[in-house]
């Protein structure tokens, strides 16, 4: 009998540990030390070794006003982007779905948003939102209508960054909305045909239940970025102005890197994360229960 050596009895543990080692190493070590330090009041300002101090800090961040008005704003464009999002994206599917002259080349168009930088797309949009020089103000005054400071004034900023995301991360959705429909079965389709029903109830009894599996997922992929946005958000407004744009990251870097207050900036991270996961899992349940 010949005696297999070590490497040979352990193959099957030994070639994913490269990967494993990354994972941990690059995703898990980061999320425990920031649970960690969400524990502590560390400050590289205030000459003090770190200390632990339980849920002082988790304390201190609840009474924040600034924290509980980035909560709610991260909510708020979360929300307000996903949902338009998804409901042009599957629009934009059902179209895209059907054979018509140049539907190649709308479908090469969709993906230009995808491929442009966040800085590059927020100097873009400057631009147009400028308020004496920006395209979008020449526009409303063509039309005769009252013009907006859009990201330089606090009621506007919000909604004209939402605008920026729909803009961007509507053709992702498409995209993942077009490969379910083409994953459809034809047979719910002939039955329907024989049986008489018209479009609309073929859209909204048929297509829509059998892509809600798709759609959801696109949800779940949308709305975690979503809530963690910060590069196209830093970019145009750097969370201003004042705090008017201040989302959870944006507020978390400040935290870290203008304040120095790393414990109160882990927190606030800890939060984030908390938040994402609880969303995913509450979305994925839901997926579930349709594919039942």
């Amino acid at each position: 009998m010949i005696r297999q050596s070590f490497f040979e009895r352990n193959l099957r543990y030994l070639f994913p540990l490269p990967a494993v080692i990354f994972v941990v190493v690059l995703m898990v070590f980061p999320v425990c030390y920031t649970f960690f330090l969400s524990f502590t009041d560390w400050s590289l300002t205030s000459g003090k070794p770190l200390n632990v101090v339980a849920l002082k800090s988790y304390v201190d961040v609840l009474k924040e006003p600034r924290f509980l008005d980035a909560l709610g704003r991260t909510f708020y464009f979360t929300f307000g982007a996903v949902i338009v999002e998804m409901v042009l994206g599957t629009a934009l599917a059902l179209i895209l779905n059907r054979s018509f002259r140049g539907k190649g080349l709308v479908k090469t168009l969709l993906l230009l948003p995808l491929v442009a930088t966040p800085v590059a797309i927020g100097i873009v949009w400057n631009l147009f939102y400028d308020p004496t020089i920006g395209i979008l103000n020449y526009v409303l005054s063509v039309l005769h209508l009252p013009q907006s400071g859009w990201v330089s004034e606090t009621k506007s900023v919000m909604p004209s960054l939402i605008l920026v995301d729909i803009w961007q991360w509507t053709p992702m959705i498409t995209i993942i909305v077009l490969a379910g429909l083409a994953g459809l079965s034809s047979e719910p389709y002939e039955s329907a045909k024989v049986d008489g029903a018209n479009s609309r109830q073929v859209l909204f009894r048929i297509t829509l239940p059998m892509l809600m599996p798709t759609i959801l997922t696109a949800i779940i992929l949308r709305a975690i970025d979503a809530l963690k946005t910060y590069d196209i958000i830093y970019a145009m407004t750097g969370g201003g102005p004042g705090y008017s744009s201040e989302n959870l990251n944006i507020l978390a870097f400040k935290y870290s890197f203008e304040y120095f207050r790393m414990g109160q900036s882990a927190v606030m991270l800890v939060f984030l994360f908390l938040v994402v996961m609880g969303f995913s899992l509450g979305v994925m349940r839901l997926r579930r229960a349709f594919e039942l």
